[in-house]
């Protein structure tokens, strides 16, 4: 028998990362593989409850994974209304759609990266363990 040590996963943040995405599937497939990462979750289906969970929800995310194509309110909507928002606005997104070019958002919509749907889980993970590792923790921030 083969004694094979576990490898350790690093520390994920506390905070939530909060997945906003109208079709459910997606949106708890997405949730799922950040679960088995080692990260908590939360969704919403669409900008206008992201922004309810974030402003009356007590939801304080280390990163917003973001759809930009959703009823109510879409990303471009939100995005708007996060970085309009000081509490808000520090808050680093990433950005995805089925559409070609959403890699413009990066700059337009002053995203930390942009991914074309469907998602590469790898690439995926690679950039949520990025852009969470290097950020102070959002209740450090508050302080």
């Amino acid at each position: 028998m083969t004694n094979t040590p576990a490898v350790a996963r690093p520390q994920r943040p506390r905070e939530p990362i909060l997945v906003v995405e109208d079709d459910v599937l997606t949106r708890e497939s997405l949730m799922a593989l950040l679960q088995w990462d080692g990260y908590e979750t939360v969704g919403a289906g669409d900008g206008a409850a992201a922004l309810h969970l974030l402003r009356d929800g007590g939801v304080s995310p280390c990163l917003i994974l973001l759809d930009l194509m959703m009823p109510v309110m879409d990303g471009w909507q939100f995005r708007a209304e996060q970085r309009a928002d000081p509490a808000l606005s520090n808050i680093p997104v990433i950005v995805f759609s089925a559409r070609l070019g959403v890699a413009n958002a990066i700059t337009s919509l002053e995203v930390v990266a942009a991914l074309t749907k469907p998602v590469d889980s790898d690439r995926l993970l690679d950039l949520v363990e990025r852009h969470t590792r290097t950020r102070p923790t959002a209740e450090a921030a508050r302080r």
